[in-house]
């Protein structure tokens, strides 16, 4: 009997230190919340990702900054129609200064803008080299009150040749003391050669006369 008592004593016992076992693994929840504590500081992170967010707005600002930095049109690279309307300016002014060196004997003028092999027919209708009309224009014994180039028209013909149609008219006293006022009607034809204009061709008509 006491050993049957004995028997049921420690299996008590062994149940009761079972339980106790049991009681003190039950703490390991506890242990498992900790993890928890793990989870709340995962927010340190966002700053990084606000971070690595901040770069996709830089795009945007160079996209808005890029209006600004394009080039606008270039302003300073001419036309061939304003190569072509500078020429023709030009060539108009040599036709005026023409005009009044004859109305002053200037015959240099009128030199410096002959080209060596010109050819012209003058108002008489005859046919004449550089040379010739020059001493043409040397020999001229009128007294002029006014001499004008007007109506002038200018063609060009490529980057290098450009034709001048124009009334010429020429007003005071020949040499016999009889006043005049002609009105001419020419055709000028100029080329560009190593950027000097020159005249190589001249025609004048004289369709007026009082």
């Amino acid at each position: 009997m006491k050993l049957i008592m004995s028997l049921i004593g420690i299996a008590a016992l062994s149940f009761v230190t079972f339980v106790l076992a049991q009681g003190e693994e039950t703490p390991t929840p506890t242990s498992a919340e900790t993890p928890s504590t793990t989870i709340q500081e995962t927010p340190a992170p966002t700053p990084e990702a606000k971070a690595a967010t901040s770069p996709t707005k830089e795009p945007d600002a160079q996209k808005k900054e890029e209006p600004a930095t394009t080039p606008g049109p270039a302003k300073t690279a001419p036309s061939a129609r304003g190569k072509k309307m500078n020429v023709g300016a030009m060539l108009k002014d040599n036709e005026n200064r023409w005009s009044a060196a004859i109305a002053k004997h200037d015959t240099a003028t009128i030199e410096s803008m002959v080209a060596a092999d010109f050819i012209g027919v003058n108002s008489k209708g005859k046919v004449q080299n550089r040379r010739a009309m020059l001493a043409e224009a040397k020999s001229d014994k009128d007294t002029y009150t006014s001499t004008k180039a007007e109506k002038l028209d200018v063609h060009m013909y490529g980057a290098g040749g450009a034709v001048v149609v124009g009334m010429a008219n020429e007003k005071g006293t020949g040499k016999d003391g009889k006043a005049f006022d002609r009105t001419y009607r020419f055709t000028d034809t100029w080329m560009n050669r190593g950027g000097n204009w020159q005249c190589i061709a001249s025609q004048v008509t004289l369709v007026a006369q009082r």
